[in-house]
């Protein structure tokens, strides 16, 4: 790739990674440390050579501070932003921007954490649902809207997780409060008659669903988790489709989903999950000032080996990250 014209160095920068699905985004971050804590890029010249006397790798939390911008789920993958040095101070800034995802919803099952990593708490009729039903129904999640956290989220009540109610059946102390986000767009971009999804095996059992109805009921809210419909003959598949969104910070995006199939008459949950944009980091550089993320495998290739330094002693990972990152001042 071409040369990128070098800062002064040291330097404290963002960029931004293509985090894969699976991994945690604290792993991802670990992992990249034991790169940036070996490069010339990141470190001071001369602690990187005592460190080559004494047979350090400087992993310590004093060698250099490194922290990425909003977290992503194992389930998800897409723009994970990272920021070295004095650039983790200004990390918040990706905390509260717009963000955008592309998102796959599997209609008739509902689970306890809205998406295919949690257990199925109840099935729904989903043949009924028809496209247009899907798409008429997406205006009422546009704009302006009040959002009320699942109760399966680590948003704090009374200094507890909302989840802890719920596995535990502490009834909540009051209803959990709705908040208010900003639904920029959001409009159905594929429809899946055919694909490999398929509903959790791993079912709620009665202790769960009862611990659940206790914490909820003392929120003065009466649910009954019984299903409505069969599960599918081997050879049927549930329909799913694909939305795209970009939403304020702090937006719920299985919670749009958890909702809209309910607003059908269904249940669903998410099966997919892509944040293709967070601030100015993207997958795409669409607009001006957009910067691509690197993918994961540049880094995870460097962690396997890292190859031979160019002319001007740079690995190729370094000569990515030099393209592509962002100088904190």
């Amino acid at each position: 790739m071409p040369k990128a014209t070098e800062p002064a160095l040291p330097v404290s920068a963002f960029f931004g990674i293509v985090k894969p699905t699976g991994p945690t985004s604290m792993s991802i971050i670990n992992e990249v440390k034991l790169l940036v804590t070996r490069s010339k890029l990141f470190m001071d010249a001369e602690k990187l050579e005592k460190g080559k006397d004494k047979k350090q790798s400087w992993r310590g939390k004093s060698a250099i501070k490194i922290g990425q911008g909003g977290t992503l789920d194992p389930l998800a993958d897409g723009v994970l932003v990272v920021g070295v040095g004095k650039a983790t101070k200004k990390l918040s800034q990706f905390l509260d921007c717009t963000k955008e995802y592309r998102t796959t919803c599997l209609l008739g099952c509902e689970t306890d954490s809205y998406d295919s990593d949690g257990s199925r708490v109840r099935l729904a009729p989903w043949r009924h649902v028809t496209r247009e039903q899907v798409e008429n129904a997406l205006t009422k999640f546009r704009g302006e809207i009040q959002q009320t956290p699942p109760i399966f989220s680590a948003c704090k009540m009374d200094g507890r997780p909302l989840y802890e109610y719920a596995r535990q059946g502490i009834p909540l102390p009051r209803p959990i409060e709705a908040r208010k986000v900003t639904v920029h767009s959001l409009k159905l971009v594929e429809w899946k008659d055919a694909h490999d999804f398929r509903w959790p095996e791993q079912t709620f059992s009665e202790k769960d669903k009862q611990a659940m109805e206790t914490a909820l009921q003392g929120a003065g809210e009466t649910i009954v988790l019984e299903d409505v419909a069969e599960t599918p003959a081997t050879d049927e598949v549930p329909t799913a489709f694909v939305l795209k969104m970009r939403v304020s910070s702090g937006t719920y995006v299985r919670s749009i989903v958890h909702d809209l199939a309910h607003e059908v008459g269904s249940a669903g949950h998410v099966v997919t999950l892509c944040r293709t944009r967070q601030g100015r980091f993207a997958l795409e550089a669409t607009e001006k000032g957009d910067r691509e993320c690197i993918p994961w495998e540049v880094f995870e290739g460097a962690r396997a080996d890292a190859g031979d330094a160019d002319e001007d002693g740079w690995h190729a990972w370094e000569r990515e990250v030099l393209g592509r990152l962002e100088v904190a001042e």
